[in-house]
């Protein structure tokens, strides 16, 4: 069992949480992944463990998580989809993962099977994100999808997503059925324009629930043209775009950390998506001082 104060509780004592992202071997063997997170112990507050991202298959994100706090100590996010599972196996699953000691989960619906590398496979969606909240949010009272009394409650922390740069009635309304259906917590897609940030957070504000804000940092010009044209609900501004053409990865770790310093004092946090490499993520939260001094007391206090 994780030792350090837990995820939920940072967020409910308005600490200011950084989580980073971290993909699942396609394969058996977990000492690269195992490495890379280590790299991030005491750096970042919990590792996003993400779930056959893009519909290509890989290693279990609930056995990943449980390897990685009974090695690390490193709190995890397990990404749970309703893509693969019917309702016995998205039950089944959140059973396996409390015993394991993996406490939280960002429900997703997950990506069509077609997008990836299995595409003849059939995606289940017996629910979807909302309906899996419900699950968890049963779960948490103990019972069951149907009503069945567990034998004891689970208490696990759930979030969702949401896409800042979506600013519809019909997106908003949405997350605010996500909110109602048990969700503790917002992670976003990433966003570049903090004038469209701040306009979502006004939206949403009487939801009252923390919100992580997620950080892509953008290695090359010919990478952000590729997200503005191919990945829905990605929106890089043209000014963005123009630093780019000439500066380059250092560049976009320039924008990245000058956008979280802008944001910092209106978030409840953020979430860094690294694509692969943990150095970035050291190289981004290095530059930002106060996160720096954050994370030294932390340490000097788990020491």
């Amino acid at each position: 069992m994780l030792k350090n104060e837990n995820l939920c509780t940072k967020l409910k004592k308005r600490k200011f949480v950084v989580t980073a992202e971290i993909s699942t071997p396609k394969g058996v063997d977990i000492t690269k992944t195992i490495e890379e997170a280590r790299k991030l112990k005491g750096i970042v507050d919990a590792l996003n463990i993400t779930d056959c991202p893009m519909a290509n298959m890989r290693m279990s994100p609930i056995a990943v998580a449980h390897l990685l706090q009974d090695h690390l100590n490193i709190e995890a996010i397990f990404h749970l989809t309703c893509r693969d599972r019917n309702l016995i196996g998205l039950q089944s699953e959140l059973l396996g993962a409390y015993a394991l000691g993996v406490r939280n989960i960002l429900a997703l619906t997950g990506d069509e099977p077609s997008r990836g590398d299995t595409p003849q496979a059939k995606g289940v969606y017996d629910v979807d994100s909302v309906g899996l909240l419900k699950i968890i949010s049963a779960f948490n009272r103990g019972y069951d999808y149907n009503g069945n009394k567990l034998d004891s409650p689970t208490e696990f922390c759930a979030g969702t997503t949401a896409n800042p740069n979506d600013l519809r009635d019909e997106a908003l309304e949405k997350l605010k059925v996500k909110i109602e259906a048990g969700a503790e917590f917002i992670q976003t897609q990433p966003v570049y324009d903090e004038e469209i940030l701040f306009k979502f957070i006004e939206k949403i504000k009487n939801f009252n629930v923390p919100l992580l804000i997620g950080i892509l940092p953008l290695k090359s010009y010919k990478m952000a043209v590729n997200l503005n044209e191919k990945v829905p609900g990605i929106d890089i501004p043209e000014k963005v775009l123009e630093r780019l053409k000439d500066g380059g990865r250092e560049e976009g770790i320039n924008i990245a950390v000058e956008f979280i310093k802008r944001i910092r004092s209106e978030v409840a946090g953020i979430h860094i998506m690294p694509l692969g490499s943990t150095n970035v993520v050291l190289e981004i939260i290095s530059r930002v001082d106060d996160l720096v001094c954050d994370f030294a007391e932390n340490n000097v206090q788990m020491n």
